[in-house]
């Protein structure tokens, strides 16, 4: 009732300053048409003393302009409290019209007083361009009144509602990741900072194809590391696009180091500049359960279903059999034979040759024995599917180049050694992924591995396309590593493709764990989940209901998702959202950020044209300078086949010579 009794009290006022305009505007008329007024017989005396008293005091009509200064003053004023109508379809450009008219007919019709006419016309025009103006003026107040109350229509996409103060101080210290940023906020564009001040916690860069998530941030992650002092291990899948970034810009900040980094390459695409390293080292290798999870990544990285199946029969088979062989490799001969293809190349000899060799030795004769089970029990045909499972996979591996990359000893994978910190980078082929995948996954799990241990350098493992890659321990190295001064970088483009790879309970392990998350645009469940993880904040909501005779406008709060799953689904390229983590004494009040990451195309375009390529590490030339490549990589090859020939020959000798294995060969000379 209240509120309704204001309301007629305030539309009363307005009345009162209009009425008040139109008598300034007849004041004007009656003063400079006085002589025409006169001829129709208007004459009031009392109103003609009053204009002269106050033109005497006040200066009113010291110019023609001053009571059209007043009277629009007030009509301006009075429109402030105008009422809601029927009529919406109100344009800015129908008030410019109306305004621009109004203003010309209004206060340029002076003129109109000198024309050479009798002075009832001049008086009839002025009083009519009067009219048309001051009418004009009024409608124009009218709707831009109405069009100013109505501005909840400025923003229907509800813009100002989410947009929120961000973080705008820069906080530094030696582990840091800042990323310069622009935001909106408060019908403004502020300058921000996001400020990974622990990247030990975790980060994930989500977005989809051309959102700008390794541009904008996986780069940035790699130079600021390098410039940091951090040994590194990238996962390069679109080779050689990170690997160039961080082998220039660790030549321009090797002064970064106490001991300078040497810089390796893992290619299998081209050997001249690939380094060599053998990922199941017998120096790195203390115990079968090594050996089972060098098996068990590899296996997974070519048959990505098994992800989902793991412990079925006809998926654990296959992967004791080869971490059966890996280990055998590793205690026979002190290790001289422990690579990877000697280990496919046993795995392909005859099945009557190498379990007589891999149960001799007591280690390993209880890890066959589902083998040796089926085979003494004549079940021939499960035996052939089990070692089917192992062979046809590992059979896609069989390749001279990779051969060669993967039985050099020219670096061990511990990057993070005080004596000798690495830069490693290892490149895949998008034409090849599940092969070379395969290879890498056996790398990426020896690393993790050497590199969670206490007392080793800060370092950082950034892996860019996670999904084309089996990560073994990945999990286990995010919940652990922050302790050992490991920073973990993943970019992938969805939560789904990382489901689809890494099963429903891993890949929440993974999202569950991150402390710190970039995403560009993603949709779906994803976007939904990020959503639901950033939270809700109290927006204004105002509704407005126009009829014939009034409007009412209502504003109520609510509390509403801070960035819905529609704004993370249509982001620009460039344009991220994400949250932060901090520290105990690195407080960071607003951890949630939805910015664009300023990138200073410039200078990084100028940067990359000073990039030089990645040098050859291997030339092949002999001595007359002829390329010699392909003979040695065949060498090498031929070579592998031959020791693995040789160690069966020597091993079938030892034990038809040892009385006490001699049982372990009747049951194979009698299928031979």
């Amino acid at each position: 009732m209240q509120q309704e009794d204001d309301l007629r009290a305030l539309a009363k006022i307005m009345d009162f300053l209009r009425a008040v305009s139109i008598i300034f505007v007849v004041m004007n008329i009656y003063w400079y048409c006085y002589e025409a007024m006169q001829l129709w017989g208007i004459n009031i005396g009392v109103v003609d003393k009053i204009l002269m008293n106050f033109d005497r005091t006040a200066g009113l009509f010291g110019s023609i302009i001053y009571t059209k200064l007043f009277c629009v003053l007030l009509l301006a004023l009075s429109c402030l409290g105008t009422k809601g109508v029927k009529e919406e379809k109100i344009t800015w450009r129908k008030i410019n019209t109306y305004l621009g008219v109004g203003f010309v007919f209004f206060f340029l019709n002076w003129w109109v007083l000198a024309l050479p006419l009798p002075m009832v016309a001049n008086a009839a025009l002025y009083i009519f361009t009067m009219a048309v103006g001051y009418i004009c003026l009024l409608m124009a107040g009218l709707y831009m009144s109405r069009l100013l109350k109505n501005s909840m229509m400025d923003d229907v996409f509800n813009c100002e509602n989410e947009s929120f103060m961000q973080e705008t101080k820069l906080m530094e210290n030696e582990y840091s990741i800042n990323l310069p940023t622009r935001f909106w906020y408060k019908k403004k564009m502020w300058k921000g900072w996001i400020n990974v001040v622990n990247p030990f916690r975790a980060t994930i860069v989500l977005g989809t194809p051309g959102s700008g998530k390794s541009y904008a941030v996986v780069n940035n992650f790699i130079k600021q590391q390098i410039e940091k002092g951090f040994s590194q291990y990238i996962y390069d899948f679109k080779y050689p696009d990170l690997s160039v970034i961080a082998y220039n810009h660790l030549q321009d900040n090797n002064e970064q180091y106490k001991v300078p980094p040497k810089f390796y390459v893992i290619n299998f695409d081209d050997p001249r500049r690939s380094h060599r390293c053998n990922p199941i080292h017998p120096d790195f290798m203390t115990d079968i359960s090594d050996a089972y999870e060098s098996a068990y990544t590899i296996m997974l990285n070519l048959n990505r279903t098994w992800v989902q199946k793991q412990g079925d029969f006809f998926v654990e088979s296959p992967i004791i059999l080869f971490a059966a062989i890996i280990w055998y490799l590793r205690i026979h001969d002190n290790g001289k034979y422990c690579t990877f293809p000697h280990a496919i190349e046993f795995l392909n000899k005859r099945y009557e040759d190498i379990f007589p060799i891999l149960t001799s030795y007591p280690d390993l004769e209880n890890y066959l024995s589902p083998f040796m089970d089926a085979w003494l029990g004549g079940a021939a045909d499960q035996l052939m599917g089990q070692i089917a499972s192992a062979k046809i996979p590992l059979s896609r591996m069989i390749s001279p180049q990779l051969y060669w990359v993967m039985t050099g000893d020219e670096f061990t994978l511990d990057i993070n050694n005080p004596a000798e910190p690495k830069i490693l980078c290892v490149g895949n082929n998008p034409d090849r992924q599940n092969i070379y995948g395969a290879a890498l996954g056996l790398y990426n799990s020896r690393i993790v591995k050497l590199i969670n241990k206490k007392g080793q350098l800060k370092s950082s493992v950034i892996i860019d396309e996670l999904p084309t890659i089996y990560f073994k321990g990945l999990d286990n190295l995010i919940a652990t590593a922050r302790s050992n001064k490991v920073a973990v970088c993943l970019g992938f483009q969805d939560f789904s493709q990382l489901i689809r790879d890494y099963g429903d309970k891993e890949a929440k392990v993974v999202m569950n764990t991150v402390g710190n998350i970039f995403s560009g645009q993603v949709v779906g469940d994803t976007a939904k989940t990020l959503s639901e993880r950033f939270g809700k904040v109290l927006q204004q909501r105002q509704s407005m209901t126009i009829n014939r005779q009034d409007k009412s406008t209502s504003i109520s709060t609510q509390m509403d998702s801070l960035i819905p799953q529609s704004k993370i689904s249509t982001l620009t390229q460039g344009m991220f959202v994400g949250s932060v983590s901090d520290n105990f004494d690195e407080r960071i009040e607003q951890k949630i950020f939805h910015a664009e990451i300023v990138v200073d195309n410039t200078r990084v375009t100028a940067e990359a044209a000073k990039y030089q390529p990645i040098p050859i590490f291997h030339d092949f030339k002999d001595d007359e300078g002829n390329d010699t490549m392909g003979q040695c990589i065949k060498e090498n090859y031929d070579r592998i086949k031959s020791d693995v020939k040789g160690i069966v020959e020597r091993e079938l000798i030892r034990i038809a010579a040892d009385p006490e294995l001699a049982h372990l060969l009747e049951k194979r000379n009698s299928f031979l």
